[in-house]
């Protein structure tokens, strides 16, 4: 997972719960030293690759700041827990750095890309849960749509349209009915759903609150009910490969609209043994150690093609 978008599901990995509590020397407090040491090596992975970075990672900088900043405060107040505090201080401080560098080279490989979702990229757009809720198994689809009529371009065209930076003048919040239908549409799976959990997030995040906009939690319980489905469903099969990005996204998406379920210790402690110790990304098996396959999953896996970057030379990804 140098997949950056999804770094910060590491962190996020720790129950709402712990922050309150002192638990240094617990299971959960060391883990929480093995997730920021995990985070330490991923960071200096990217900070030597920023201008091959694309605007998914950069995204993934502002939002892992955003987790950062908050479990800093969290533990600023509980003395066994400032040394934790001050080490997430240390890396939000360096995110943030990375992010302005990130945005330098942006403006020279893909500045309509930037110009199109920017507003994910400002300070203040990502705000960590204030409630938190369950997954209700009872909203787990009984079927699935076999047409996926989801596409990279379909989906920006609905993002860009949510965030108000079209080419023509426009304001945040407003939708098509092409975006209303496929953004609610029944049935999907994979990375369309997540896709369009990721439309109403957006919306959440930048206030949106009428028209449809007022089911957002309604469309967020379904979604997220059938995300965790999706999890089980890869934990079930070993997490085999190409499995693994798609259940680390439905945790960050999930997690950022407050469904607690998804950060369970047995998910974290899979993750963190995906990283390459001597690189520090999160990324692709090597060749020979791919499973050979599992058929029955192909359908709900095949992914919506997002702007994916392959390191030259590893196989860490660098996507949301």
């Amino acid at each position: 997972m140098a997949r950056l978008g999804l770094l910060l599901l590491l962190l996020l990995a720790l129950p709402p719960q712990s922050f309150s509590v002192s638990w240094p020397d617990t299971a959960q407090g060391t883990m929480a030293g093995l997730i920021l040491t995990a985070l330490e090596k991923a960071t200096l992975f990217l900070e030597d690759r920023l201008p091959t970075i694309n605007l998914d990672g950069v995204v993934g900088f502002q939002v892992l700041e955003v987790q950062l900043r908050g479990v800093q405060e969290k533990w600023a107040h509980k003395p066994l827990l400032q040394p934790l505090s001050m080490r997430a201080g240390q890396m939000a401080n360096t995110l943030s750095a990375l992010l302005q560098k990130s945005i330098f080279y942006l403006k020279e490989s893909d500045p309509t890309y930037l110009r199109e979702f920017q507003p994910s990229i400002q300070p203040g757009f990502w705000k960590l849960p204030n409630d938190w809720t369950r997954t209700n198994a009872s909203l787990v689809y009984p079927w699935l749509d076999p047409l996926d009529s989801f596409s990279e371009e379909s989906s920006d065209v609905c993002l860009v349209q949510l965030l108000g930076t079209g080419t023509a003048s426009s304001q945040p919040c407003r939708l098509s009915n092409f975006c209303r239908t496929l953004m609610t549409k029944a049935g999907c799976s994979g990375y369309s759903l997540s896709h369009q959990l990721l439309f109403f997030l957006w919306a959440r995040m930048l206030g949106c609150t009428e028209g449809l906009f007022l089911q957002s939690q309604h469309y967020m319980d379904i979604f997220c009910a059938n995300m965790m489905e999706l999890n089980h469903r890869a934990e079930a099969i070993g997490y085999a490969y190409p499995t693994q990005d798609l259940f680390m996204e439905n945790i960050m998406f999930c997690g950022m609209a407050g469904f607690s379920d998804f950060y369970k210790l047995r998910w974290l402690e899979a993750i963190l043994s995906w990283q390459n110790p001597q690189v520090g990304c999160f990324g692709r098996p090597d060749t020979k150690g791919e499973p050979s396959g599992v058929p029955h999953q192909q359908g709900i896996l095949r992914r919506v093609r997002r702007r994916e970057k392959l390191f030259a030379g590893e196989r860490g990804l660098s996507h949301w």
